[in-house]
């Protein structure tokens, strides 16, 4: 691993949070709290769910997408826009794209999983497939924004997807205020950090005695050993993990600052662990979560002594999963 030193661009803050809530208010769906008296008394705290796994698109990632290409002036915009995923941030985009009338081009590794392509695609988007070995989707992605004119809408490291992120941060403090209660700790899956970042920053105007963790698949750590290390770490895994969503070696420029200031740590958990969540949320909240949304309640289950007695939030990222994954994860 080695650390790396890039230059920071502008951070987002709490207003800019507020900002894209008032954007996104006609757009996204506000997602329900889930809870479960019989995993509560298994795990030993009290955990509150955050379905964006009920999201348009089955993830949080509309949420940034809209908020970034909403801002993006018509003349710009009338060209389209440009983007690299593996499926979560792709749906989003094509989704705002859609919406808005504009094209898309979306870059997905070919080993995506199906039902994310097939959802990009049936939103209009044009796909063009990489191979993750061999291939540089950020290179390619500058290439078709050149031939097009298109605009670039990136993944997380980039201040407007943030505060679009952050939006369900605002969303689920307002909601746990209405539970008459509050948060001890907020659990979210983290792959570049957009999405953590940003709910803890909704956090610290809203909830700021709640502890703020990211939670990553083995091998993919790059922020939990970032914010050990108190600079960016770039990892080089030679393995994968079914968190397909999560696969990211290095923390953002833009979202590790936020991080470094917001978050008290990190989490790493087990694949198999991962599988045992994803059984757990259909049979206890009867909702389909993906190996990457599940990650938080998987943190829980592997060492639940770490939480005994709290209030946990929890992020569920998003439930766009393949049939056949999931049915070997629940059977």
């Amino acid at each position: 691993m080695a650390e790396t030193n890039e230059p920071v661009g502008r951070l987002p803050s709490f207003a800019d949070v507020e900002a894209a809530a008032r954007r996104l208010s006609p757009i996204v769906t506000r997602t329900p709290i889930l809870e479960s008296s019989v995993v509560n008394e298994m795990l030993g705290c009290r955990i509150l769910i955050k379905a964006e796994c009920l999201q348009r698109t089955g993830s949080f990632k509309v949420r940034g997408a809209y908020n970034k290409i909403a801002q993006i002036p018509d003349e710009r915009r009338r060209l389209g826009v440009v983007a690299y995923s593996s499926g979560n941030h792709a749906q989003g985009v094509a989704r705002a794209a859609r919406l808005m009338g504009i094209p898309a081009h979306i870059v997905m590794p070919a080993d995506a999983p199906k039902v994310k392509m097939d959802n990009t695609r049936r939103d209009g988007a044009t796909v063009v497939p990489y191979e993750r070995k061999n291939a540089n989707r950020v290179a390619i992605s500058q290439r078709l924004v050149e031939e097009t004119g298109g605009t670039m809408v990136p993944p997380y490291n980039d201040p407007d997807i943030m505060a679009g992120q952050g939006t369900l941060g605002l969303e689920f403090a307002e909601q746990i205020v209405g539970l008459d209660t509050q948060l001890d700790m907020l659990l979210g899956p983290c792959s570049g950090g957009g999405m953590i970042g940003g709910t803890a920053i909704a956090f610290r105007g809203t909830s700021p005695t709640t502890e703020i963790y990211c939670v990553e698949p083995e091998f993919y750590d790059d922020t939990t050993q970032s914010l050990a290390a108190g600079a960016r770490v770039e990892l080089h895994p030679t393995t994968s993990s079914i968190c397909d969503g999560l696969l990211v070696e290095a923390p953002g420029t833009i979202t590790f600052e936020v991080l470094k200031t917001h978050l008290s740590g990190g989490f790493v958990v087990a694949d198999a662990i991962v599988e045992r969540a994803v059984k757990l949320a259909f049979d206890e909240y009867k909702v389909v979560i993906e190996p990457s949304g599940a990650i938080g309640l998987a943190a829980i289950m592997a060492d639940p002594a770490r939480f005994k007695g709290k209030t946990v939030g929890l992020i569920a990222t998003g439930g766009n999963v393949d049939a056949e994954a999931f049915a070997r994860m629940i059977r």
